[in-house]
Order: C-alpha cells, then sequence, then structure tokens
C-alpha cells in the first residue's frame, strides 16, 4: 500500500510539473505577443515557438517508453497520454497561429497553401493523424478500440518523420537545428528499430493475404 501511494505521489508530482512546464511558456508567449515584446515579427516567433514546442512534446513523449523501460520505472508510462494532450495543443495553436495571424482568416489562402506548399501539406497530414491520436487517447474510446488502438498509436512514429520533414522544408536558412532535430528523431526511432520492422513486415504480410 505504501509503495502505491508513493508511486501515486509521484505521478502527481510529474504531472504537475508537466502542466507547468507545458502552461506557463505559452501564458508568457502571449502575454509578450499581445504587448508588442517579441521584437520585429512577432507573428512568426509566435507561430514558431508553438510549432517547435510540439516537436519538443512530442520527442518527450516518444522517449517516455524507452526511458521506463531502461530505468524500470513502470510509472512513467502514466503520463504520456498528458504529454501527447500538450503535443496535440500546441500543435492546435501553431496551426491556429499560422491561420489566423499570417493568414487573417482567409481560408480560401489557406487551403491553397496546404495544396501548393509541399511543407504545409505534409504539416495538416501529421497534424489531422495527432488529431486522430488525441481523440481517441480517452479511455472509454481505447477500450471500445480494443486491438485496433494500439495499431492507431504506432501512426506517432510517422508523425515524428513527417514532423521532421515538415520543420525541414520549413526553414530557408540556418538549417542547424531541424537537422539536430532529424538526428533526435533518428536516434529515438532506433531504439524502436525492431517494432517499427515488425510492424512494415505486418503491414506487408496483411497486404499480401488480401
Amino acid at each position: 500500500m505504501g509503495n502505491k501511494l508513493t508511486t501515486s505521489h509521484k505521478v502527481l508530482m510529474l504531472k504537475a510539473v508537466i502542466h507547468l512546464a507545458a502552461l506557463l511558456p505559452l501564458f508568457n508567449l502571449y502575454y509578450l505577443a499581445f504587448n508588442d515584446l517579441l521584437g520585429a515579427d512577432p507573428v512568426q516567433r509566435v507561430i514558431h515557438f508553438t510549432g517547435i514546442g510540439a516537436f519538443n512534446l512530442l520527442l518527450v513523449t516518444l522517449t517516455v517508453s524507452p526511458v521506463a523501460k531502461r530505468l524500470k520505472q513502470g510509472y512513467l508510462l502514466q503520463v504520456r497520454r498528458l504529454l501527447g494532450l500538450y503535443t496535440f495543443s500546441y500543435a492546435f495553436m501553431h496551426l491556429i497561429n499560422f491561420l489566423v495571424f499570417d493568414l487573417q482568416l482567409a481560408w480560401s489562402l489557406f487551403f491553397n497553401e496546404v495544396l501548393k506548399r509541399p511543407y504545409i501539406t505534409i504539416g495538416m497530414i501529421a497534424f489531422i493523424l495527432l488529431a486522430a491520436l488525441a481523440v481517441t487517447s480517452v479511455n472509454s474510446v481505447k477500450r471500445k478500440m480494443g486491438k485496433s488502438w494500439q495499431r492507431l498509436h504506432n501512426v506517432s512514429y510517422l508523425i515524428i518523420i513527417l514532423v521532421s520533414v515538415h520543420f525541414y522544408w520549413s526553414v530557408k536558412s540556418e538549417l542547424l537545428a531541424p537537422l539536430f532535430y532529424i538526428l533526435l528523431t533518428s536516434v529515438l526511432l532506433a531504439f524502436r528499430y525492431k517494432k517499427i520492422k515488425a510492424l512494415i513486415l505486418s503491414i506487408f504480410v496483411n497486404k499480401t493475404r488480401g
């Protein structure tokens, strides 16, 4: 009972840290933006901050499992959903900032941008997939989906690749940052090499049987 209580406290404290680490920078960002304290190009600062924040949170989310396994700290797995939801929240704000502040809610222009600019196209695909994971993260939905839930959530590996490409293609200069993130993504996926290989083989096997 004591161990369970200790673990429960650890999870609560970790979740509190995650809430603060995710929300405080966001509140600070918009405080600076609405008080015109973000420099010469506040719109791009806000768009970039929320976009890179979503990427960081996605990387952290996918890091939880290997870290929990390596350190044998199973309770860490209990914060994955919270991290995933904050990942989606930041990605949603990234999209909203682009649509509202950059395009001034010009929907026709938005759809043209999605169709004509490959990095935006890939970004939207990643966002839609991320939205699907967020919607199905609810426990009741997870129970109803059964085994198909895990198959859907394996899409997170594809999402992080798409986000890496989106970031790389969106940068016209200063490629060091996106290349660094591509390296982090590669290392993270390398830890799941066997699982990803098994998933790819299962897809081909199912297609062959079909």
